[in-house]
């Protein structure tokens, strides 16, 4: 168990101890108007996070990535594993966006919006403090020996946890398999879905370890995004600091005789509800995942000693240097120009896809056949169903097609190249060419659409 000492040692992770082995954590539950608005926000996202699969809209599920079939769904758009374009459009606009966020607000996205810490604060450490209590009945409950009583809160626990692993998982497996898929394998045995009941235990053994025991180890050790802020940020991206200049000297430091002495009394109390282990007071760390616990804790110790709050709060390294933060530095403007282009990119892709994608060409061997007064044209259309239905496809034009399927079918993602013949009379040859005015129907669920295409014949010369 940690320590809380005054000081936190500077030469290893506060979260192990001299041998390199980890120490637990037992953070105080934090109290303030950050954490009340972090606790709403937080059960927002989880409910989103558990109903999103269900939604429906245009009528596909609104988020859906269909690995084995290699199909994609995002709030109405659908695309294929094929469609490299727009994939790339959606994975290089969701990069830039947190790049660009990054920038401006600093790691809000750890404190406020990763799942690692959605689950850990918002479902695994309220359950965890509804069974065996606050951070010092934790602690004590750890350090006791075994119990029946001991041995019962700590199998509940566990049993709690588990569940909501597994319900988590469930939920995970439902953006990839889809509802429907998902409802009919909870139905039936495990044997007849084995990949999909794997991928589901194996889900649930991670959550349940990561969430339930590894926790913060992941932010501090895994997590390569904590790594990157120092590439991504600058001296005026938003950040959970401590405003030295006003907090020091701190009390319990050596100052002298009648010289002025800082805001911060050293309670500590930064220290014990970080999630994390670290003292905000020794300025931005790879560690912080800028949660604003140090904030809550912080300006309740100020109400009570009657001092301004704000002694750590939301600013910039230059603001805390006695500088200015600008509201929109160059870098974070060069991130948004181009998180616009990609918006771009991707609007001009979807406008530009349609249901149905379609190549004409002209069939191998003699370009044309003459059969009595008939001149005879072979090609073949190469048709790309790029929906997420099944499509009726029809050909007609201005001249006779003679084709063995008329209408064909499409199935949902999948192409199908077919032979076609085009007859006209020898005598609407000019100059050893004509003109088919070729429409393509497709019709299929809510698609309707029809397309347009000039073919060129050719012909003896006459």
């Amino acid at each position: 168990m940690i320590e809380r000492a005054r000081e936190l040692p500077k030469d290893r992770l506060t979260t192990t101890d001299e041998k390199g082995r980890r120490l637990t954590l037992y953070p105080t539950e934090a109290r303030g108007r950050f954490r009340a608005l972090r606790s709403r926000f937080y059960d927002v996202l989880l409910v989103v996070f558990l109903a999103l699969p269900w939604l429906r809209i245009g009528g596909h599920q609104a988020v859906l990535l269909d690995l084995p079939r290699r199909r994609f769904s995002f709030f109405g758009l659908t695309f294929w594993a094929h469609d490299a374009p727009m994939l790339f459009f959606v994975l290089g606009g969701f990069v830039l966006a947190l790049v660009f966020v990054t920038a401006v607000w600093g790691r809000v996205w750890c404190g406020w919006a990763c799942p690692q810490t959605v689950f850990i604060d918002g479902v695994f450490r309220r359950l965890e403090r509804w069974i065996e209590g606050t951070s010092s009945e934790r602690r004590r409950l750890d350090g006791a020996p075994w119990t029946m009583a001991k041995m019962v809160k700590k199998s509940a626990k566990w049993a709690a946890f588990g569940l909501a692993s597994l319900v988590i998982s469930h939920s995970f497996l439902a953006y990839f398999v889809g509802t429907a898929e998902l409802a009919r394998m909870i139905a039936t045995s495990p044997l007849e879905n084995p990949a999909s009941f794997l991928v589901m235990a194996v889900t649930a053994g991670v959550v349940l370890f990561d969430f339930g025991w590894f926790r913060e180890q992941f932010c501090t050790i895994a997590c390569p995004y904590g790594r990157f802020q120092s590439v991504l940020m600058d001296d005026d991206s938003l950040i959970v600091g401590y405003d030295a200049r006003r907090g020091e000297p701190r009390k319990g430091a050596a100052i002298p005789m009648g010289g002025p002495r800082g805001d911060c009394v050293n309670c500590n109390r930064c220290v014990q509800v970080c999630p994390t282990g670290i003292d905000i007071r020794r300025g931005l760390q790879l560690e912080c995942i800028a949660c604003t616990a140090c904030i809550d804790a912080c300006d309740d110790m100020m109400a009570r000693m009657k001092r301004p709050a704000g002694l750590i709060r939301y600013s910039s390294l230059a603001e805390l240097e006695g500088g200015k933060r600008r509201r929109f530095s160059a870098r974070a403007a060069a991130y948004l120009a181009l998180l616009g282009l990609f918006g771009a990119g991707l609007t001009y892709t979807i406008l530009r896809r349609e249901p149905l994608d379609y190549t004409v060409l002209r069939s191998i061997g003699a370009p044309y056949e003459v059969v009595g007064d008939s001149v005879i044209n072979h090609f073949r259309i190469d048709l790309s169903n790029q929906s997420f239905e099944e499509l009726s496809v029809r050909l007609e034009g201005d001249r006779e097609l003679v084709l063995q399927l008329n209408p064909l079918t499409v199935p949902a993602g999948e192409s199908r190249r077919v032979d076609f013949f085009v007859r006209l009379p020898k005598s609407e040859v000019k100059g050893g060419r004509a003109e088919l005015k070729l429409r393509i129907h497709a019709q299929g669920g809510r698609i309707q659409a029809r397309f347009d295409e000039g073919v060129r014949l050719v012909g003896p010369y006459l």
